[in-house]
């Protein structure tokens, strides 16, 4: 649920995107989150770079192959969400 929540995020709230940033949102420790991006790094769905104006600071950046799963995600929920009963 975390590494969704980071996602979910990440391709929902304008940019930028820190580690410390994501943690202050979402109520979870640093480390939290960097196992997290982890995960989402090794699946591609997300990436980290250094900032270049501050090095102190991991900037998280959307990637292609991320932005198709988000949509594909949001396809699925709407479909699931016609075949609901009012």
């Amino acid at each position: 649920m975390r590494q969704a929540a980071i996602l979910l995020t990440v391709y929902l709230d304008p940019p930028p995107h820190t580690v410390r940033g994501l943690a202050a949102r979402l109520g979870v420790s640093k480390p939290v989150i960097t196992r997290a991006l982890d995960t989402l790094g090794a699946m591609e769905l997300l990436s980290r770079h250094r900032d270049e104006t501050d090095r102190r600071n991991v900037l998280i950046r959307r990637t292609v192959d991320g932005a198709l799963y988000v949509e594909r995600f949001g396809d699925v929920i709407i479909a699931t969400a016609k075949d609901l009963p009012l």
